[in-house]
């Protein structure tokens, strides 16, 4: 993987105001950029349609398919990481028009609906179709508070040792190296950075590592990609072994999950 390249959050486009509670500013990235961490004083929904990328905010970390958007709540400071070359269509939604209440992150799936009408704001974004983009801004923020929420987190460490090695984790979902192979390049015992899991993460090693492959995983079956090749990129010794994982984790198949959400879509 090339290193990550950081970039500053962008300035330009309109932002939301009480009477268009709703805008939107896209722009194109390469992979394994990261736009680095801010804040807005509006919320937004961080949305790609033809992209994967990671999200960071309040020690966790979600990985976000073109299914899926996260709604980021105003002044959450968050860094956007692209996984995948993509167009990062954000919507801008005004603070008193939070669709999610008291909720600072939410991962949600993006139905066709919402996915159209994203596109249409997207093309309209001109001074002329002002009263068309109100209109689509209000059809976008009942839809989105019928979103279903789909809450595939992973939490992230303050320890500066142990979130090195989270995020290098996080990046390389399918390394198989060992806890006591990770602290020779952590500066730490196997035996602290143990202890730091269950402390900071309340889980240990494997645990977490677990959360963080089904993540990808659940991502990359999102995009269409055959189940072998999610189980090999993953470090599972087998298909079996990850559908086991993930059936044991989600209550189904990865087959069984997928098809229940195109059919809610």
């Amino acid at each position: 993987m090339q290193a990550i390249r950081a970039i500053l959050p962008p300035t330009q486009g309109p932002g939301p105001t009480g009477e268009r509670p709703v805008s939107l500013w896209s722009r194109e990235l390469p992979a394994d950029v990261s736009v680095g961490a801010h804040s807005h004083e509006w919320g937004q929904l961080t949305y790609t349609h033809n992209g994967m990328m990671r999200v960071s905010a309040e020690n966790s970390s979600w990985i976000v398919p073109p299914q899926r958007a996260i709604w980021i709540a105003p002044h959450v400071v968050h860094e956007v990481t692209m996984l995948e070359a993509a167009c990062l269509s954000p919507l801008r939604i005004h603070a008193s028009r939070n669709p999610f209440g008291g909720e600072h992150c939410r991962v949600v799936e993006v139905s066709s609906l919402l996915r159209e009408l994203i596109a249409a704001l997207e093309l309209g974004e001109q001074p002329r179709e002002a009263v068309r983009a109100t209109l689509l801004g209000e059809l976008i923020l009942d839809e989105l508070a019928r979103a279903r929420s789909r809450p595939i987190r992973v939490p992230l460490p303050m320890d500066k040792r142990l979130r090195s090695l989270c995020e290098a984790l996080i990046d390389a979902p399918g390394d198989t190296r060992k806890l006591a192979d990770w602290a020779k390049e952590a500066g730490a015992s196997e035996r602290t950075l143990a202890r730091l899991f269950e402390r900071e993460l309340g889980m240990g090693f494997g645990q977490w590592r677990q959360q963080v492959r089904l993540a990808h995983g659940a991502s990359l079956i999102a995009r269409g990609l055959p189940l072998w090749q999610v189980a090999q990129q993953l470090g599972y010794a087998s298909q079996s072994a990850f559908t086991a994982m993930f059936r044991k984790t989600f209550g189904s198949t990865p087959s069984g999950f997928f098809a229940g959400e195109k059919t809610r879509s």
